[in-house]
């Protein structure tokens, strides 16, 4: 039994929750192409702590999406996640962006959730969960190609992420729905909710964000 503020920043998708026993009292969100989460994210925190009609000392827990995914969205987002736990000396909650999108899909029928985070080219993250959310296969980086899951022909799938649509047209071959969403802090609510009441909870000094893969900075074009 808990309200708990929810920040999700993994993908271009900047979201804030907050949520009271696992029922969300408000959402703010906004994707856009330039990742202006730094530039929004303290603002969208404020308007929804006032749509929720609560205050900082309410809150009993943070939760963060840890990743994978934008390696600047997820600084970001961590960042200001740890520094509002240590600040108010709550504890901070971290769930995988992958389970956050497979929790868009749960009880809806599907043999297996494939939530993909686009990545680069044909590249996504991406991992297996059951109709109900149990994750079933790591969470890995793969590059999808006309063999990709040719081994689950026959299930009854759904693809969903910001990197699924680009990987539509490739894996044609499968019994698979294709939907073309961000993770949003309103599927964490009652996942965040569950963590807390497991007491599940991250060491604030040490956690950082699961990148999955190292960063690689662009080289700047000559003029």
């Amino acid at each position: 039994m808990a309200t708990i503020l929810n920040i999700e920043t993994s993908t271009k998708n900047c979201s804030v929750s907050i949520a009271k026993d696992g029922v969300q009292l408000c959402l703010v969100e906004e994707n856009e192409e330039s990742f202006a989460h730094g530039e929004k994210l303290n603002q969208f925190i404020e308007w929804c702590l006032d749509g929720a009609e609560i205050k900082l000392k309410d809150l009993d827990a943070i939760c963060v999406s840890k990743g994978p995914g934008s390696y600047t969205g997820l600084r970001i987002g961590v960042s200001s996640a740890k520094g509002f736990a240590y600040g108010l000396d709550l504890p901070l909650l971290a769930i995988n962006s992958l389970q956050i999108l497979a929790e868009s899909q749960i009880n809806q029928g599907y043999d297996l959730i494939i939530p993909m985070i686009d990545a680069r080219r044909m590249e996504v993250y991406t991992a297996q969960y059951d109709n109900f959310g149990k994750q079933l296969t790591d969470t890995e980086a793969k590059v999808i190609d006309e063999t990709s899951f040719e081994e689950l022909q026959g299930k009854k799938i759904v693809f969903v992420g910001d990197g699924a649509e680009k990987c539509e047209e490739t894996l044609r071959h499968l019994d698979a729905t294709f939907i073309q969403i961000f993770p949003s802090a309103k599927y964490m609510c009652q996942l965040a909710e569950d963590k807390f009441n497991q007491n599940l909870v991250e060491d604030v000094a040490y956690f950082e964000p699961y990148y999955l893969k190292d960063f690689v900075a662009g080289k700047k074009k000559s003029e």
